[in-house]
């Protein structure tokens, strides 16, 4: 079995193996920068390198965002290939030295209308860009009918039935849109992606530990997901139309325009969705010694979903750039439940009691987001400064009424009702500079501002088994949360010149956090604290291998998990006559320490071993209501600390062929030591997850593709897990001078995405089964449009290329 100690020196085995073949390489690392004529970068463009004395000595890569590619090269001559959508190829002839070398590549604009734009170059599903990996999730858009779906299938990512979004460890990661943080709960951030249509997302990033300049809150990892703009010169644009069916149907419409004269920009996306799904728990919880409250519930979530985002953005004088970005999200609902609950004797399977709950959650989620960014271009090395403002803005109504009819032993009826209204503001301001200094050093510093006002009200009445109403003091409760978060660091990275990337910084924290439940009782609680959170990161070429660069990475970071509104807030959400779940207003954060060392073949990771480190870990947990323990209330609170070790492997078939694999696995394993209910809670545990995604060409218009998962035995917070997964499939086929793309998707094609759980705490032993409305028949349909814009035709060639040593 997997212990602590061995897990610990194969992590310190890894570290000194990456060091030591640090040693062996004699290469030059060449720094490509790709831009067009007006001297912008050309993001995600492919470079090629052939070495002319052996052409077999092929390197091919894709810049990044800035329009940059590093390649370590021996020294000799290269035929250099360069393409970019929209661009004309270019080809040159360079002699490679033994001193570092930067070159700038200029493309020239294809002048062609938008039907005749040829795709030359295969864009990778996972690449590795300093310390994050990018995920083009094209062919999981066109299978998708939600922006939470397209998640859901990214490969390495796992997403609970709590709509909580995991990466490496059992932290959930921290959800971003358009690189700011949103700052909402699993469940309000699981709705609002949900009204997000698939065709706005396109690319999801994903950092597991975030440098320095990012907020030292993504102590799970962090996954931003960037959604489109308009950024082709003319006009053009998307229609899109599909539906999924299983038990329940999903349908959505919606539509994309973005009109860009080279100088400015704008857009806009509209879609409309109805949703519907239920969700089924059986469960068994034991509340004497030979008593047992048994529970099968079913519920449906009916919803209709609204989403617009905009943007505009203008080139201004000075090279200053100023980028404006919004959307609103509209989500109405009504969850209606069903739970049959029996209370009995398990030695003779003797009735005690028998009742059905009815509980209907009617209302409605409304969020606006918008930021605006002003940028500016320091010198053409790409120095920059940011500022940026970010305001959201969401209200959620909900009307909710629960009966329970009882059959045995006696008959009656009694329930209550009400609304509960709470309201989030946040606002961030921040500004950061960097600047690219010679030789190869980039220095990063800025800081942040975030406030945070979250309020709840909840009124509610009950009626009893006479039909006489009264106020429901248990579920009556006004609690209000503000929070403000104020930051700085100072971050710098180095290139040397046996290709080491070194990149070290600081990041200092002031936290302010005040909660207040006013109704019922007058009850607050206060945080002021101030942290430092460092960050270290190594990197370095090692070798090739059959033209593919090998890339050692070394990361450390400490970060914090702040409690959100949601498992702060007291107030009591009923679920049954049995069951409550409470925030805990006096929960700490907890901070951990990531540790991990990896490994990339051409910008794409394969091997990963690492340590999350966690003090005051939150877990969910159940505690008895009463002394009786029929009833419970479900909370979060800080019961220990947690080591967790995990391995992550990775492999993939280079893309551009016909058929393209990347499959992985993960292991985690989880040492857990606490103290609950007045006595020790300890134990450990490994869970195994497999992940794999597929495609294959059957034509130059027809792709198939499949992804999926299983998780094998193991542990969820502190539920164990049986085994479960899902398999997904598409084809997909263009028509229409490939304007028009017509999916045919297969969800969950096993229907085995079932979680059987067990929750074994001191004092609370339950058990049960889990699953939804997963396994879906569904088409998508996409037609895009419009004109671009025809420009200058410049020479092909240029007859000099920059060189700086």
């Amino acid at each position: 079995m997997f212990c602590f100690s061995n897990g610990k020196k194969i992590v310190i085995a890894a570290c000194f193996l990456c060091i030591a073949v640090m040693c062996f390489s004699q290469e030059t690392p060449v720094t490509f920068k790709i831009t067009n004529t007006k001297n912008d970068a050309l993001s995600y463009a492919s470079i090629i390198a052939v070495n002319r004395l052996d052409t077999t000595q092929v390197t091919s890569k894709v810049a990044d965002s800035t329009g940059k590619v590093n390649i370590n090269m021996l020294p000799g001559q290269y035929i250099i290939k360069v393409s970019a959508v929209g661009y004309m190829p270019l080809e040159k002839g360079i002699t490679v030295t033994d001193k570092t070398q930067s070159l700038s590549l200029q493309l020239n604009n294809k002048s062609k209308n938008l039907d005749a734009v040829v795709v030359v170059a295969q864009k990778p599903l996972m690449r590795q860009e300093d310390d994050k990996t990018i995920i083009d999730p094209e062919n999981l858009v066109s299978s998708s009918t939600s922006g939470f779906e397209v998640l859901e299938k990214t490969p390495g990512l796992f997403i609970d039935q709590d709509g909580n979004v995991y990466i490496s460890s059992f932290t959930p990661a921290t959800i971003q849109i358009n690189g700011r943080d949103v700052r909402m709960s699993a469940a309000d951030m699981a709705t609002m992606l949900k009204s997000f249509p698939p065709s706005a997302i396109v690319r999801i990033e994903v950092v597991r530990t975030p440098s320095a300049n990012q907020d030292a809150s993504g102590s799970g990892g962090i996954v931003n997901v960037i959604l489109k703009k308009g950024f082709k010169i003319g006009t053009t644009g998307s229609v899109t139309a599909g539906f999924q069916q299983g038990t329940y149907g999903n349908q959505f419409v919606g539509l994309n325009i973005n009109n860009n004269d080279g100088q400015k920009s704008a857009y806009i996306n509209v879609n409309i969705a109805r949703r519907n799904n239920y969700e089924i728990i059986n469960s068994e919880r034991r509340v004497a010694v030979d008593t047992s409250l048994h529970q099968a519930a079913n519920t449906t979530y009916p919803a209709m979903a609204y989403f617009t985002s905009y943007g505009y953005t203008k080139e201004l004088r000075q090279k200053w750039n100023l980028d404006f970005s919004g959307n609103l999200t509209l989500n109405i609902f009504d969850n209606a439940s069903e739970n049959d609950n029996t209370i009995k004797q398990n030695s003779t399977n003797n009735f005690f009691s028998a009742n059905r709950n009815r509980v209907s959650n009617e209302g409605n989620a409304f969020t606006i987001n918008n930021g605006l960014a002003l940028k500016k271009k320091i010198d053409s090395l790409g120095s920059e400064w940011i500022n940026d403002i970010y305001i959201s803005w969401s209200n959620n109504n909900t009307a909710q009424s629960y009966f329970t009819n009882y059959s045995s032993p006696f008959i009656g009826t009694n329930g209550g009702n009400g609304v509960n209204k709470h309201h989030r503001n946040l606002l961030t301001i921040k500004s950061d500079l960097k600047l690219k200094l010679k030789p190869k050093l980039t220095v990063e510093l800025g800081a942040k501002s975030s406030f945070l006002k979250f309020h709840s009200k909840a009124n509610f009445s009950v009626t009893d088994f006479n039909g006489a109403n009264s106020k429901d003091d248990a579920r009556t409760n006004t609690y209000q949360f503000n929070e403000n978060i104020n930051a700085a660091y100072l971050q710098a990275s180095k290139t040397f010149g046996n290709g080491i990337v070194l990149k070290s910084g600081v990041r200092v924290e002031n936290t302010i956090m005040k909660g207040q439940q006013i109704i019922p009782t007058d009850t607050s609680f206060n945080i002021n604290r101030t942290d430092l959170f460092p960050y270290i990161y190594l990197s370095k070429n090692l070798m090739k291998i059959a033209g593919y660069d090998l890339r050692a990475y070394l990361v450390y970071r400490r970060s914090i998990a702040r409690p959100v509104y949601e498992q702060l807030n007291p107030f009591p959400k009923f679920i049954d006559q049995y069951l409550s779940e409470v925030g805990n207003p006096t929960l700490r954060p907890q901070f951990i320490q990531n540790m991990e060392a990896n490994i990339s073949v051409d910008e794409r990771p394969i091997l990963a071993v690492g340590l999350n480190d966690t003090k005051d870990i939150f877990s969910q947990v159940t505690y008895p209501a009463d002394t009786s323990t029929l009833k419970a209330f479900r909370t979060t609170d800080n019961l220990g600390k947690n080591k967790e070790w995990y391995f992550r492997a990775l492999g993939a078939l280079p893309p551009g062929g016909r058929y393209f694999l990347v499959a992985g696995a993960q292991y985690n394993y989880t040492i857990y030591d606490g103290f609950f209910n007045d006595a020790p809670f300890n134990f450990e545990r490994g869970t195994w997850t497999f992940f794999t995604y597929q495609t294959f060409k059957l034509d130059n218009k027809s792709m198939w593709t499949l992804n999926g998962f299983i998780r094998l035995k193991g542990q969820q917070q502190l539920y164990e897990i049986d085994k479960f997964g899902m398999l997904n499939t598409s084809i997909n086929r263009k028509f229409l001078k490939e304007k028009l793309i017509v999916t045919l998707s297969l969800n969950d094609v096993f229907f085995t995405n079932k979680i059987n759980f067990s929750l074994r705490q001191p004092g609370i032993f339950a058990s049960g089964l889990r699953y939804n409305d997963t396994r879906r028949f569904g088409l998508n349909i996409r037609y895009n449009f419009g004109m671009r814009k025809k420009e200058e035709n410049l020479p092909l060639f240029q007859s000099e290329m920059p060189v700086n040593n």
